[in-house]
């Protein structure tokens, strides 16, 4: 379904167009949230396609370590806040592999962490004509299998079987996989990343990467997805304050964890993207402790903040033992009276970017092609949007919202349009607090 931002009553796709602005005083159901996107170079996992991960999968048999383990550092500090992590590995990879005792076995990925797996052939102590079959991942048992022949083994999530010449199986107390490399990774892997997540539900893509062309790929991509595709996602990269728009988000520097760990300022972007897609609606970042941080990383002086926050730069603060974001912006800076601060605000960016997605979806869902575009249908596309607006309304996300005047659905230029014209007033945090105080 397209959609995007409209200036004359001109397109071409069936599809929702939606323009948001905030009111001169700012100079359905709401869509699931908590679902970011990474795009990394790892030892071990598929290679090419988007995986769904959550907290409570098995981490070692998608991508062959436990989730505590350092390589999975950016997945680990991504799921700390998100529901769901879209990840994808940018690297294929040569495949360990090993042939000896009448048996050929090759790991199903490509990648160095191959080379810890290893097969050991057993006599099975009921039937001396079988062989016990295991597959080991460093010392740890993954499958074992009972068989006669090489042929009768069926491949399990880590390695692939198949018999090696006319002889049978012969016992082994172990054929550790070799050769597996982790490959390299170009740019071209990070656009490929990006056409297969575009078609994807997801709130925020992070990049974990100083590179300035990449930087500029991704804030490419969501600028596009936003004006263009009607899709409102947001992109998190690291030290790149030029991107100006209200879809890209920069962090300015990294956190220490409690057991010491460094989380530079590119490695803190999973974080970040994290807790941005999992925020409510109603919620703001700013002030919020990074997950298990003591510290920042580089702590900046009073003027240095003043300096990163003025230049649209996201930045952790350190506050009584801890590591908190110190205002939850964005990159926006370029302010004017249709399009104000309030637009560097992501709490502000949530509401104003949810209103225009569900608005979307409940359209999408329930009216396209289903409700005819005369007075009685249109009253009740007005009624399901004033209904979405009270439910924002009583969480907390907007104020003083006036159905009767602060929404308004007429027929379009051609029969089968619509236009929606929506006033709303996003409520912000509470982030300043000026007082006087009078001594007697």
């Amino acid at each position: 379904m397209a959609g995007g931002t409209w200036t004359t009553q001109n397109k071409v796709r069936p599809g929702v167009y939606v323009n948001v602005a905030s009111s001169g005083s700012m100079t359905g159901k709401m869509g699931e949230r908590g679902i970011t996107a990474l795009a990394l170079e790892l030892p071990w996992g598929p290679s090419g396609r988007i995986v769904k991960l959550t907290p409570q999968d098995d981490f070692k048999k998608l991508l062959g370590y436990d989730l505590t383990d350092s390589v999975l550092l950016p997945v680990r500090e991504a799921l700390k806040r998100a529901g769901t992590l879209l990840l994808y590995r940018l690297n294929e990879g040569i495949k360990a592999a090993v042939t000896n005792n009448g048996l050929q076995v090759t790991a199903v990925h490509g990648g160095k962490r191959g080379n810890d797996l290893s097969v050991i052939i057993e006599k099975n102590i009921d039937d001396n004509d079988l062989f016990d079959v295991r597959t080991l991942l460093g010392s740890t048992e993954l499958d074992k299998q009972t068989v006669s022949a090489a042929g009768e083994l069926a491949a399990n999530d880590y390695v692939q079987f198949k018999a090696s010449g006319p002889g049978t199986l012969t016992v082994t107390a172990g054929m550790p996989l070799a050769g597996g490399e982790d490959g390299s990774v170009t740019n071209a892997a990070h656009s490929d990343f990006l056409a297969a997540l575009e078609v994807q539900d997801f709130q925020t893509v992070g990049l974990l990467s100083g590179d300035s062309s990449l930087k500029s790929l991704y804030a490419a991509y969501v600028k596009r997805l936003r004006d263009t595709e009607g899709k409102k996602v947001q992109a998190v990269v690291s030290d790149y304050k030029a991107a100006g728009h209200e879809g890209v988000i920069s962090v300015a520097n990294g956190v220490v964890l409690s057991d010491g760990t460094v989380i530079s300022k590119t490695d803190a972007v999973a974080w970040v993207a994290g807790a941005t897609a999992a925020a409510a609606v109603n919620e703001s970042l700013t002030y919020q402790a990074y997950d298990d941080a003591v510290d920042a990383d580089v702590r900046l002086s009073h003027s240095g903040t003043v300096s990163a926050l003025t230049e649209g730069q996201l930045l952790f603060t350190y506050n009584s033992g801890r590591a908190v974001v110190e205002q939850d912006i964005n990159t926006f800076t370029a302010f004017a009276p249709d399009k104000g601060r309030a637009f560097s605000k992501n709490r502000v960016l949530r509401v104003l970017d949810g209103i225009a997605g569900d608005m979307k979806r409940i359209f999408e869902n329930y009216f396209i092609g289903k409700v005819p575009n005369n007075e009685d249908g249109r009253a009740l596309f007005w009624s399901q949007c004033v209904t979405y607006m009270n439910d924002l309304q009583n969480l907390g996300a907007i104020e003083g919202f006036n159905s009767q005047t602060d929404i308004i659905v007429t027929a379009g230029a051609d029969s089968d349009s619509v236009v929606l014209e929506v006033a709303v007033k996003p409520v912000d945090s509470v982030e300043k607090v000026y007082m006087k105080v009078k001594v007697v």
